[in-house]
């Protein structure tokens, strides 16, 4: 008998990379365009798996639910899961990731962002649509020479260190477990704050990291520093950086993700009147680049999201567990001592 999977919050390009992936057949997916919540999860019954994204809501009572409907495993398609109650499905239910899907997506993504924003291209684009052809407020800086401090030195964070380090920039990096022998150099994170001129973040969100950039951190960084968030949208207090903006503090805001974005991203609200303010004056603000959590969206990182999704799925059921399956007692993430050659309990 085919895994059945409820597959949630599917939009066009996820259904066409899991169908090519599926293409032998192998999984029955029924694929609903809602989001996974306490409210939908009534569309799992019947189905071994259910497969989310970033913005399904996998809290307590989803859990309880999905039990109840005896739906054995949550397939995580992204790399991050501070979506879903970790602890509470310790025991209760198993959950696996795409830990790695396409680190060059994302971190060239940041240094697109960040091009953009310093040579005003994003500016330049609308100008010459309509004929203007004038350079009147578009002088942008060099980026050679510039120091630019990294925040998380993963795979991705390592990347985006090779992309700056092809433009000349001078790196400093900060990360709780430094990448050793990398030749990076390590500094704390109020060294990063008052030195670097440019900030990008390429981290995993935790309670001890929620809000690292407030108003207190932003008062320890240069006057006009540049920050990068293509994480998670909770690494920067919203509020805090809107003032930081207004007190030109922050000279400028390149933000793929944003800490509210689960009732905005991924859908068109252009006929629309979008509720949350923070998220309205930001990108209202001429030095603000947003862009609706895109970075990981080209075709390479799609087919292997699908392929690693599924053949999780499939390790899981047929062979009783999968390798990424997110550990839940770690004391320290990216530490687990375990050979993920079984099931996590």
């Amino acid at each position: 008998m085919k895994t059945r999977i409820a597959f949630f919050d599917a939009k066009d390009y996820d259904k066409e990379s899991f169908i090519r992936s599926n293409s032998d057949e192998n999984f029955d997916i029924s694929y609903f365009e809602t989001r996974l919540s306490k409210d939908t999860c009534r569309l799992a019954e019947g189905f071994d798996a259910v497969c989310v994204f970033v913005n399904d809501d996998i809290n307590k009572d989803v859990i309880d639910m999905l039990v109840d409907m005896d739906v054995k495993l949550i397939a995580l398609r992204c790399a991050g899961y501070n979506n879903v109650d970790i602890d509470y499905a310790y025991k209760k239910l198993h959950v696996v990731r795409v830990p790695a899907y396409s680190p060059y997506a994302v971190a060239e993504h940041a240094m697109a962002l960040l091009l953009t924003s310093v040579r005003r291209i994003h500016k330049a684009y609308i100008r010459t649509k309509d004929f203007n052809f004038s350079l009147n407020g578009l002088t942008g800086f060099d980026l050679h020479g510039k120091t630019v401090g990294v925040v998380g030195t993963g795979k991705i964070g390592r990347i985006f260190i090779d992309i700056c380090r092809g433009f000349g920039m001078n790196i400093i990096a900060y990360d709780k477990f430094p990448a050793e022998g990398s030749g990076i150099e390590y500094v704390s994170l109020d060294e990063l704050w008052e030195r670097s001129d440019i900030i990008s973040f390429h981290c995993p969100l935790t309670d001890e990291n929620h809000h690292m950039v407030n108003e207190e951190t932003i008062e320890k960084m240069k006057k006009g520093v540049i920050l990068i968030n293509t994480s998670r949208g909770a690494l920067i207090d919203a509020e805090a950086l809107v003032e930081g903006i207004k007190q030109r503090k922050v000279g400028a805001a390149c933000l793929d993700v944003y800490e509210e974005e689960s009732d905005v991203f991924f859908h068109d609200y252009s006929n629309h009147i979008v509720n949350d303010d923070v998220l309205a004056r930001l990108i209202s603000m001429p030095n603000v680049i947003v862009t609706s959590h895109q970075a990981f969206l080209t075709q390479e990182a799609l087919s292997n999201i699908a392929d690693t999704t599924l053949e999780n799925v499939k390790d899981f059921f047929e062979n009783g567990y999968s390798k990424n399956e997110v550990c839940y007692k770690c004391a320290l993430i990216n530490t687990c001592n375990q050979d993920h050659n079984k099931k996590c309990f």
